[in-house]
């Protein structure tokens, strides 16, 4: 079940011009994943997920990241004292942005000097507008205690996503972490635990300009590709079980929101409260996480 509050959205950074887009045909569902028997629950029985929607606004990187880790921090006093909330889910948007995980190589910035070099897992990405990022903050005590088992059903999500929603045929590629259309990359994860409490996430891109990916080797990986959900539909062919669809950028990004919740819901088996917030108010509210 999720309970939905309809958002007064702030800023629009999307250009409302309408564009022919085609699906791919047949739909497919091509993974395998499997919740844990355990997660199969009733409505009643499911963890609940406050899910801070923001997917229509341009949020300042530093801002959302030291939120996070606001959140997590309070998450972990909770276990402390042997107490406990419910999960949350950012979702939004930022400004142009370069950002490295931990362990990750300046020699992939291709120059670049501008980064945020943060704690999570992955290389270098970018963020930008178009793309949405979805920062889940899960007690994984309550799901399944495996970072492996996390970052393949963060990656199911995206991909029940493309096949439901797109009829496009997605993937993962063997010893790498993402979610891949044939060689390019649509969506990239990078993440990270405390006391089994997660942050950072996962980035889709939907309408992004992808330009900005050249300044880098995304993710590290030489000569990789980057694709994004729109592209993707304007390369397909239509089929009669798809047919050609038309989205501008704004309904392309609330449709693949729409479809991000949804399955992220089925996946994690969460009741989601959604919970809409202008970019005003979370930068005036951001350092009480619990009670924005």
């Amino acid at each position: 079940m999720i309970t939905v509050t309809i958002p007064n959205f702030g800023l629009t950074p999307f250009q409302l011009t309408s564009v022919s887009l085609k699906r791919s045909s047949p739909c497919n569902q091509v993974s395998i994943f499997r919740c844990p028997l355990a997660l199969l629950m009733t409505d009643d029985q499911k963890r609940r997920c406050d899910v801070f929607d923001m997917h229509n606004e341009l949020v300042p990187y530093a801002d959302a990241w030291s939120w996070q880790k606001s959140i997590v921090e309070e998450r972990k006093k909770l276990i402390d004292s042997d107490e406990d909330l419910c999960d949350s889910l950012v979702i939004l948007q930022h400004p142009p942005v370069y950002t490295l995980g931990a362990g990750s190589s300046e020699d992939h910035l291709k120059g670049i000097k501008n980064y945020y070099r943060t704690e999570r897992g992955g290389e270098v990405t970018y963020h930008g507008p178009g793309q949405l990022v979805m920062y889940p903050i899960l007690n994984l005590r309550y799901h399944t205690m495996d970072l492996h088992w996390y970052l393949r059903a963060l990656e199911e999500v995206v991909m029940r996503v493309l096949s439901s929603t797109f009829c496009i045929k997605a993937s993962r590629h063997k010893g790498l972490t993402g979610v891949w259309v044939g060689d390019q990359k649509v969506a990239a994860i990078g993440v990270r635990a405390s006391k089994w409490i997660t942050f950072h996430g996962i980035a889709v891109n939907v309408t992004a300009d992808l330009t900005p990916f050249k300044q880098i080797v995304p993710c590290g990986i030489q000569g990789g590709q980057v694709g994004s959900i729109k592209e993707l539909l304007r390369e397909s062919l239509s089929s009669e079980e798809c047919g050609e669809i038309h989205y501008t950028d704004y309904e392309l990004v609330n449709t693949t929101y729409e479809s991000l919740i949804k399955e992220f819901s089925k996946v994690f088996q969460v009741e989601l409260c959604i919970k809409p917030i202008s970019l005003a108010n979370f930068l005036e509210k951001k350092t009480s996480p619990v009670t924005v």
